[in-house]
Order: C-alpha cells, then sequence, then structure tokens
C-alpha cells in the first residue's frame, strides 16, 4: 500500500485531482472533523465524494476515527499548543483508540490511499503524523 497526504486547503481542484490522478489513487480517506461547511468549497464531504468517484475513479470515505479531538486541533490552531506537542497528543490519542490496526481493517485491500487532511502554508496537518504511524506499521 503506497500512502498519501493531500490537503483540503489552500489546493486547487486541478491540483487535487492531478495528484490523485498521479497517485493512482484508488481510496481517499477524509480524516477532517468538519468537512460539510460551504466554505470548504470543491472539498466539501458530498462534493468531494462525488467528484472523487467521477474524476479519480476512486472510493471516498469520510472517517472521523482519524480525526484529531476538536480541543486538541483546538488549542493548535489558535496556538495555543505547538506542533510537537500536537503531534504527541494526536499520536496518543490513535493508540488509544487503536486507529492504525483499524485502518487496515478497513482499507488494506487498496493499493493507494490519499488521505486527506487540513494543512496551510502556515499549518501543518494531523494526516502528516498519521501517515507515518501507518508506513511505520507497514514496516513492522
Amino acid at each position: 500500500m503506497r500512502i498519501h497526504t493531500i490537503s483540503a486547503y489552500e489546493t486547487s481542484a486541478e491540483e487535487f485531482f492531478k495528484r490523485l490522478d498521479d497517485w493512482k489513487t484508488d481510496l481517499v480517506v477524509d480524516t477532517r472533523l468538519k468537512n460539510t461547511n460551504q466554505l470548504a468549497g470543491f472539498t466539501k464531504r458530498d462534493d468531494l465524494a462525488y467528484f472523487v468517484e467521477q474524476l479519480a475513479h476512486a472510493r471516498y470515505v469520510h472517517d472521523k476515527l482519524f480525526a484529531p479531538a476538536p480541543t486538541m486541533m483546538e488549542r493548535y490552531i489558535h496556538g495555543n499548543i505547538g506542533w510537537d506537542a500536537y503531534a504527541d497528543a494526536y499520536r496518543e490519542d490513535m493508540r488509544e483508540r487503536e486507529a492504525v490496526p483499524q485502518f487496515f481493517d478497513r482499507y488494506g485491500d487498496y493499493e493507494s490511499v490519499a488521505l486527506v487532511g487540513t494543512a496551510t502554508r502556515s499549518r501543518r496537518s494531523h494526516v502528516e503524523i498519521l501517515a507515518e504511524m501507518l508506513e511505520d506499521f507497514l514496516k513492522a
């Protein structure tokens, strides 16, 4: 399995779907906690599900198991905790949820998976950490 990360923010539709095509993505896992706001543009949940199927010919799932806890994410976004503390808290949360084994139980048959997160030019995303944890699991 190849694991990729992609941001729903500051990415054009053209760039987003070109990446999915280049990666030969067969599964897009949206790990955002909130993805139904009109401000999400083409990455609004129902729109993205349609576009992924029609344009990328891949499966789309929104799986909140892999989303960060709301309070932890808010603290990071508002600068109350730094990236390292956020990353450590997210890793611990994923361990407690047993998220990594569940990921492979649910999606282990896919070849190329794109994890949708919320990175911007000034902010990193939890999908970086999730991808690292998934890759470590594959190596073990």
